[in-house]
């Protein structure tokens, strides 16, 4: 049900693509306007999943997945059912675009729902949804527009959402996984406000120009924003995105490859169908009918299906780093083959198909590697995230795509057309992202030489079993020390969840079954502390950390201790950290540095 889920509302992003040229006429408006049908629905997507992945974390998983199908049912209704006007129809695509938000939060379902066996085939499924959905949307829209009028396009989505909306209440648990607290509105608004200058700066910049004013302000937002937003998330004690965990090395460079794969994937999508579309005049066209365009995608989409299982077997053999390596260099030869087999229709196919395939493969990795990565009561917003990332990458891939098919062109008949040069040197651009990709993946940690139990191999257990239990790191006064990271192990030494302390020193841990738990605490400027505690209801005892981190030395003179004498810390790049006198001993108390500084 999750996977047809994420299926539906996929298809949102590219249900009505082929009628864009249709719309300034069924509207009543210009062509540049007739675009914010596809933009607007990029935006609040782009929006929407961080946030409700957090409030999915928060209060609820499937409540949240019921408020994305939701906002689809409405967006679909005011679309089909308003007057035939472009603010109706995009007030309605708006709406729509919150189902994007949708298949972080599904994933992070069946990391807490499902056995741990399951859960990495179920993952890739989801994952695939991405591609699927895209890819039905066209050749779907095709036939229904030809058949019956622009506004069944919106019934059909309705219908499919409410089906599925009803199928969530009957079938999916509400996960009991949930950390509550206090919602970042600050670090909301101002991620919101970054992105949506940023994406709007991308989507637009073709149409507006590059150096247009326009153009250039929303960058500079998008920066000024983004400046704003980082420390704000870094003193949060419960921030919308967990900046230090995000710029740990196997989460950060997974979410690069995301981007870059998002970017490696959507010029397949876009190359495909209008390459099939060009005129046979031109060459190297095949002069297909929008319908038909968008049927050629299909086998693409169907083989990400097939392919999503034995991406899960991969992942289960040789680990999520290696099975993503794998799909995006499939993804770079099918790029490589696109440059080369372009004179036929099955050809164009076959080499589409292959970067399909590299897409499903590697695209069902990337959960694995987060889950694995972060707390388990962040699981959905470290996957909203990711998602987020990969549709950046989309939106960026979509306007180099048009700048390459418009500045590479043709006069066929008087009518200036992209060359076969221009899709080719798109193809090539693109094989580069998805080489990047596998380089970002290959930097990852490698798995360990034993392999993990299916447990551990997208996070830890599954089956709704886990429970959600609090404590608090305080120091000796008993003042609350936020940021503070705190461990729960296993007594055989196995890591069952980590959390990092808020503002008030709280932490949660997310635990199945366990009765004796070792929590180990890390703060910085203090001693680590280790407590074994009995687990006995939702509440752990406080941990205090009230032994200080100093650095202590001698400092000599000969043999005899030299009092007096100066002695300063400085990090290996020069900067200051600390100075101090030696007592009459020759001793040299001084503050710690931070953990991992080099002096």
């Amino acid at each position: 049900m999750l996977s047809i889920c994420g299926t539906v509302v996929s298809l949102q992003q590219t249900l009505v693509v082929p009628l864009l040229p249709e719309f300034p006429r069924l509207l009543g408006t210009t062509l540049e306007n007739a675009s914010w049908l596809v933009t607007i629905t990029l935006l609040v997507g782009a929006v929407a999943t961080p946030i409700v992945a957090r409030l999915a974390d928060m209060f609820g998983k499937r409540r949240m997945m019921l408020l994305c199908l939701g906002a689809v049912v409405v967006g679909s209704l005011i679309a089909a059912l308003g007057p035939s006007s472009l603010s109706v129809v995009v007030l309605g695509r708006g709406l729509q675009g919150m189902g994007a938000a949708l298949i972080p939060v599904g994933i992070s379902i069946m990391r807490d729902e499902l056995p741990p066996e399951r859960v990495g085939s179920a993952v890739a499924l989801m994952s695939a949804t991405l591609g699927i959905g895209g890819a039905a949307g066209m050749p779907l829209s095709g036939i229904i527009t030809e058949r019956f009028s622009w506004h069944a396009l919106f019934w059909v989505s309705a219908a499919f959402a409410a089906v599925m909306l009803a199928a969530v209440v009957l079938v999916i648990p509400e996960s009991k996984v949930r950390t509550g607290g206090r919602f970042d509105y600050l670090g909301a608004v101002l991620l919101s406000v970054a992105l949506l200058t940023l994406l709007l700066g991308i989507s637009k910049g073709g149409t507006w120009g590059w150096t247009d004013e326009r153009t250039i302000v929303c960058f500079v937002l998008a920066v000024v924003f983004f400046a704003i937003w980082l420390p704000v998330e870094l003193r949060t004690g419960r921030p919308l995105v967990d900046l230090r965990t995000s710029v740990r090395r196997p989460v950060l460079l997974t979410n690069v490859a995301s981007l870059l794969l998002g970017f490696a994937m959507f010029a397949n999508m876009l190359s495909t169908t209008q390459q099939m579309q060009m005129p046979t005049s031109t060459g190297y066209g095949f002069g297909l009918s929008v319908t038909a365009a968008g049927l050629s995608m299909l086998p693409g989409g169907l083989s990400m299906v097939a392919f999503a299982p034995v991406s899960a077997a991969m992942t289960r053999r040789y680990g999520a780093r290696v099975t993503l390596i794998t799909g995006a260099l499939i993804m770079a030869v099918g790029y490589v083959m696109r440059v080369f087999l372009t004179h036929t229709v099955a050809q164009v196919l076959i080499g589409s198909t292959v970067i399909s395939i590299g897409t499903a493969v590697g695209y069902a990795a990337m959960p694995t590697l987060i889950m694995r990565s972060v707390p388990i009561t962040e699981t959905a917003s470290a996957n909203g995230l990711n998602t987020l990332l990969r549709a950046i990458g989309t939106a960026t891939s979509s306007a180099a795509v048009a700048a390459m098919l418009s500045a590479t062109t043709m006069t066929v008949g008087g009518v200036q057309m992209p060359s076969l040069a221009a899709f080719q040197h798109g193809f090539w651009l693109a094989a580069l992202a998805a080489l990047a990709g596998a380089g970002a993946a290959l930097a990852l940690p490698t798995a360990p030489t034993r392999p993990p139990e299916p447990a551990e191999v997208v996070g830890r257990t599954g089956q709704g079993s886990e429970t959600i239990v609090e404590g608090r790191v305080l120091r000796a006064d008993g003042s609350a020390i936020a940021k503070a990271v705190v461990s729960g192990l296993r007594p055989s030494g196995a890591q069952v969840d980590w959390g990092r302390t808020d503002d008030d020193g709280r932490y949660r841990l997310a635990l199945s079954g366990q009765d004796a738990l070792v929590l180990v605490a890390t703060a910085d400027g203090f001693a680590p502390c280790a407590e074994r505690v009995e687990v006995a209801g939702d509440t752990l005892p406080p941990i205090t950390l009230g032994e200080r981190l100093t650095l202590s030395g001698t400092v000599r003179d000969g043999d005899a201790p030299a009092a007096g004498a100066t002695v300063t810390l400085v990090r290996h790049l020069g900067e200051h950290q600390a100075h101090t006198t030696t007592d009459d001993g020759g001793a040299t108390p001084s503050t710690c540095p931070r953990e991992g500084d080099t002096c």
